[in-house]
């Protein structure tokens, strides 16, 4: 296996394919936007130029990764020799068919087909497939070319042989892999989403401010970033579209979205890539300043 599809550009497809390319895979981005893959491979050139910065990469492997990566505008086209292709595309179920519908046309039946879905039922996208024994779940996390998990979903049908595959391929990513089975939220998701739903409620109900929340599972649960701030890097669409998910898939009203967060998702207030959720981004991309909506002053 030498040469991988990467569909999608945005934050996670752009992650994906310099994660491949470092490890010398050949990696054919694809993206029906040539703006949007331009914005990918300037960011990939960003991460890496700050990875050389650190001494963790030298000049040379970093012009050697960006030189593994070619860009697609057609689906058809960046699929051809590939033995692998990981879809990265917006964690929307129709997008999803619908790719997965054009990949079992265009892709020889023996490639392996994984999405990067972090909720969406991979049996059911599997169910769009001749083969669906092929089609897994690589849900990789955010940013890609530092965290170390990878979650495999095995869906209904994925072969134990195509398990293997993508397990000792993700430790050649050098990665660490966990195999989990096919349910809504697999494990990553379903604990961590409750959580973040439970912050936003309990800011709903005026418990505590931003602030004060994010602090107390700070300083009170070890966690790295407050439950608020996760959700604005995260992006409260993409929470709203995992808790949906969720919340169909098992019908238990724990799992549903609070209605601020609906609202804040409708209002276009969507976190870090809108400059706007629970804290400001205007000024910077670190959580210093409360979103006016929020703030005490």
């Amino acid at each position: 296996m030498n040469t991988i599809a990467v569909i999608g550009s945005g934050t996670m497809g752009n992650g994906i394919a310099h994660t491949f390319a470092q490890s010398g895979f050949t990696v054919k981005l694809i993206d029906i936007s040539e703006k949007a893959l331009e914005k990918g491979m300037a960011t990939i050139a960003t991460n890496l130029d700050r990875m050389v910065a650190k001494g963790s990469i030298t000049e040379e492997e970093k012009h050697k990764t960006i030189g593994n990566i070619i860009t697609y505008t057609d689906i058809k086209d960046g699929v051809v020799g590939c033995n692998l292709v990981v879809e990265a595309a917006t964690e929307n179920v129709g997008l999803k068919l619908n790719i997965f519908k054009q990949l079992s046309e265009f892709c020889d039946h023996n490639v392996i087909l994984a999405s990067n879905t972090s909720s969406i039922s991979i049996t059911q996208i599997a169910a769009q497939v001749v083969h669906p024994e092929r089609v897994i779940g690589m849900h990789f996390m955010n940013p890609v070319p530092i965290m170390k998990l990878v979650e495999i979903i095995r869906g209904y049908s994925t072969s134990d042989e195509v398990t293997k595959i993508i397990m000792e391929l993700s430790i050649q990513l050098g990665k660490t892999p966990t195999e989990v089975n096919d349910y809504p939220g697999f494990v990553a998701n379903r604990i961590l989403m409750p959580m973040i739903n439970e912050s936003i409620e309990t800011l709903y109900n005026g418990v505590a401010g931003v602030e004060e929340i994010d602090t107390v599972m700070k300083l009170g649960m070890a966690h790295p970033m407050g439950p608020l701030q996760l959700a604005d890097f995260i992006g409260l669409d993409v929470c709203l579209s995992i808790l949906n998910v969720m919340y169909d898939g098992f019908k238990n009203p724990k799992y549903a979205p609070c209605p601020l967060l609906v609202n804040m998702v409708m209002a276009g207030k969507l976190g870090v890539k809108s400059g706007e959720g629970f804290y400001d981004y205007s000024e910077s991309k670190k959580a210093e300043k409360v979103s006016k909506q929020f703030s005490k002053k």
